[in-house]
């Protein structure tokens, strides 16, 4: 028991004296006051005690790991039954390349694979496109056609490793590229696990790697969670993501409410389409940013699951505990790396893990020192795969499940995240719901928003950020960058050409044909789309196909 009189009087005095909520109260005491609490503590108390929780319910607002609402985990063993899988995203250049970087991370301990492809592939272009000049392997390895997804993928066991790959409007062609040569490897659909990204509606928000308009593109994703139900049964047909959400500017009460707003979106199309909600929520699962302020995104991870639980469980109705379950990977955050002083980032990567391992994470990528300069280096994405494995094997944060619950700091922060969260589903709801809200940019000036005063404090050194506003020093980074094959280019065009002219030209116009027709219609788009690339059809062909059909998108502009 504890002595709320005691306690209501000790926070009255310590409010007299300090409170950290900047700008302005700052002021009280100045000179007592530590350069390193910056506008991140707005907010915050000094002291958090019961008092802070004064409806607090442990069974029903915490409960217990692996059960609902599961606020402090989806399994019931944690980290104890299984460690989280370490899958580093990795791509870049030829698919030859990307092919020898993937082996290299299994034989150093990644246990699982996660594929970055460049920005020609994300937008559904052939490499020898016009519009693809000078963007070749840049941000991700090329992938034009089910040739170099055989290349990316040779003597990688597709029935032993599972499989995260970061793509979204050609998401269903590269899906079907990736079932394809699991075919020729003589694997079943159903013994095949991974996740593709697959979130067209945060690409409208944040990340604009949009190609055709919204009802077309759900209509894409709605096809692949139906055939993943019946067909791949152990795939994630949607990571439902706030990472690029939070990349774009975001604060974490946007990206918690903006991705479950999204997941919520996806749940209410599948619906629509005659599927049973318990048959495709199971494989739902979400992927979240993990940034600097280190309890504040703990609350967050937490939130998200007992939010969602809730929302399946009692507006979706779903009776299957499994749909009640937040899955999520994590990935450090790009956007809080730096160029200046680039060995700094692997102190702030290790935070940002032990933030997301902290917060139940069930996968995680440590983003690499080098990044801001350029693509991972083998020595730097060695460091950040240690970076974990150290946290794993000696930093005792897996002996323990959810060992910040019941803390009255992290459940208020919980709760103030959910409360936030709910704030923004209202706002939502308001303007007609997701596809309404994009079309009015909502989505996009709230994040515009917060970016901006995020750059501000920055620039007003009210923020800090070191080595860039903060102990800084003039010495340039010391540190190896990685040099892609320059004749990566040349052979992946060479590839195309031989590709094109040895194919079975009537084969592909049959399936392109029918493709065309599935567009044109309701019938699900997936069978006819692995036809298309088990005739070799490359990516820019299909997606030429289907703009025939869908058109393309403009973002509106608004005044």
């Amino acid at each position: 028991m504890y002595d709320a009189k005691r306690l209501a009087a000790l926070r009255e005095s310590l409010a007299g004296w300090e409170k950290t909520t900047l700008p302005g109260a700052l002021s009280r005491a100045p000179e007592r006051q530590s350069r390193f609490i910056t506008t991140s503590s707005a907010g915050i108390e000094r002291l958090y005690t019961p008092l802070d929780l004064p409806d607090f319910d442990y069974l029903h607002d915490l409960g217990l790991p692996g059960e609902y609402p599961y606020t402090r985990g989806v399994h019931a063993t944690g980290y104890r039954g299984r460690v989280w899988t370490m899958r580093m995203f990795a791509g870049f250049g030829s698919a030859e390349e990307s092919n020898a970087r993937y082996k290299y991370l299994l034989t150093q301990g990644g246990t699982g694979l996660s594929v970055a492809f460049d920005l020609p592939t994300l937008m559904g272009y052939d490499s020898d496109a016009p519009e693809a000049l000078g963007e070749f392997g840049k941000c991700g390895v090329a992938i034009s056609s089910l040739k170099d997804m055989e290349l990316l993928f040779d003597g990688i066991p597709l029935d032993r490793i599972s499989t995260s790959m970061t793509i979204n409007s050609p998401a269903a062609i590269l899906w079907a590229m990736y079932l394809a040569v699991a075919e020729k490897q003589g694997v079943r659909p159903d013994q095949l696990r991974g996740t593709i990204q697959n979130d067209i509606l945060k690409e409208y928000i944040a990340q604009k790697e949009y190609i055709f308009p919204p009802e077309p593109s759900m209509r894409l994703v709605v096809d692949t969670m139906e055939y993943g139900s019946q067909v791949v049964p152990q795939w994630n047909t949607i990571s439902i993501s706030g990472y690029h959400i939070r990349e774009a500017g975001s604060t974490a009460a946007q990206e918690l409410a903006f991705t479950l707003s999204d997941g919520m979106e996806y749940v209410r199309w599948g619906m629509a389409r005659g599927m049973p909600v318990d048959e495709f929520a199971p494989r739902l699962s979400f992927f979240f940013n993990a940034h600097n302020d280190f309890f504040e995104e703990i609350a967050k991870y937490r939130a998200a699951r007992r939010i969602w639980a809730r929302e399946m469980r009692e507006t979706f109705q779903a009776r299957d505990p499994r749909s009640w379950l937040l899955r999520f990977h994590t990935q450090t955050a790009g956007v809080s790396l730096t160029a200046q002083q680039p060995l700094n980032n692997i102190v702030r990567v290790a935070v940002q893990a032990l933030a997301a391992i902290l917060g139940g994470t069930q996968s995680l990528h440590t983003n690499s020192m080098d990044e801001a300069l350029a693509l991972p280096s083998e020595q730097a994405v060695t460091v950040a795969l240690r970076t974990q494995q150290i946290l794993a094997a000696e930093s005792g944060v897996a002996n323990t499940l959810d060992p910040l619950g019941g803390a009255y700091f992290v459940e208020a922060q919980t709760n103030r995240m959910e409360a936030e969260a709910r704030h923004y589903f209202r706002r939502i709801q308001d303007l007609g719901g997701v596809l309404p809200a994009i079309d009015k940019g909502f989505f996009q000036q709230e994040i515009s928003d917060a970016a901006y005063t995020y750059q501000r404090e920055i620039d007003a050194h009210t923020r800090s950020i070191v080595g860039v506003n903060d102990f800084i020093d003039d010495q340039p980074p010391a540190i190896p960058i990685l040099a892609m094959d320059p004749a990566g280019y040349a052979r992946q065009v060479q590839r195309l050409r031989d590709l094109r002219e040895t194919r079975d030209s009537g084969r592909l116009g049959q399936a392109l044909d029918r493709l065309r027709l599935a567009c044109q219609g309701g019938e699900n788009t997936m069978p006819h789309l692995l036809d298309c690339v088990r005739a070799y059809a490359t990516l820019g062909e299909i997606i030429g196909v289907m703009k025939e059909v869908f058109g393309t998108y403009v973002e509106p502009t608004w005044i």
